[in-house]
């Protein structure tokens, strides 16, 4: 008998992305590997991205942590990334302690992450030097994921964003769009692009498509959070088309070489 997982996730209560892509990863590789996914999501109340929105939102991360534990998830995770990374340079840091303690005072030993985390350390299994993002922030709050995707050793070579301060208006928005994009990112030199630093912004319909016109790894937040959700729980990294980081090709070993650097 195949082993079950519980997957939990703390979401933004205006966002519709984080619970249709996270479940299409792990269902897709429900196909080739033996392993089960239930999906299971507390919401916190957020409409418009602005950094006084987002600072309420991240007040109630501590109660959805509480609520995630009475359902003994394996794994839970933040589903915003802006969010943390609005609050500063290593901000996901200690939003994962004060986290994993709500969680353990309410007898829960899952594994605790945000999706602000996953993308920087997707980014270093991948062993990327230099990336290219795309996000549908407004500039400022684009110039603050730069600075803390850059505050972790990691250069932004280029980065465009497009204006989108609606979350619901976030997530309409047609993946595929990001095809053409792309085209307009300078991707010359660089390690990976991330067609989406956002897990609202949909993106995982285009990530092989991209990959394989750009003939380099192509990665987003959702696709850096489903495979650290199935690192935490010592699953194979395995998702088809999926793009370079969950084609099992890179190992997470990658993150304590990146740390000892």
């Amino acid at each position: 008998m195949s082993k079950s997982y519980r997957i939990g996730q703390m979401v933004p209560s205006s966002n519709t992305t984080m619970e249709t892509e996270v479940p299409a990863m792990l269902r897709a590789r429900e196909a080739v590997h033996p392993e089960r996914f239930t999906f299971h999501s507390s919401r916190m109340r957020m409409h418009k991205v602005t950094p006084e929105e987002l600072e309420r939102m991240n007040r109630e991360g501590l109660r959805c942590a509480a609520e995630l534990a009475d359902a003994r998830v394996d794994v839970m995770s933040t589903a915003c990334l802006v969010a943390i990374m609005a609050m500063g340079n290593g901000y996901h840091r200690q939003t994962e302690r004060e986290l994993a303690q709500v969680a353990r005072d309410n007898g829960c030993e899952a594994a605790v992450m945000t999706s602000a985390g996953a993308l920087i350390e997707g980014l270093q299994i991948m062993g990327a030097k230099k990336v290219s993002i795309l996000a549908p922030y407004m500039p400022p709050l684009t110039e603050k994921v730069v600075s803390y995707i850059e505050h972790e050793g990691i250069e932004v070579v280029d980065a465009r964003c497009f204006s989108i301060p609606d979350n619901l208006k976030v997530g309409l928005r047609d993946p595929m769009q990001l095809l053409d994009d792309v085209k307009q990112l300078n991707t010359a030199n660089v390690d990976a692009v991330v067609l989406s630093a956002c897990v609202q912004m949909p993106s995982l319909p285009a990530i092989q498509a991209a990959q394989d016109m750009l003939g380099i790894p192509v990665t987003s937040t959702a696709v850096c959070t489903a495979r650290r959700m199935l690192d935490h729980l010592g699953l194979t990294p395995e998702v088809p088309e999926a793009g370079a980081l969950l084609n099992g090709k890179f190992p997470a070993s990658a993150l304590n070489q990146a740390a000892g650097a």
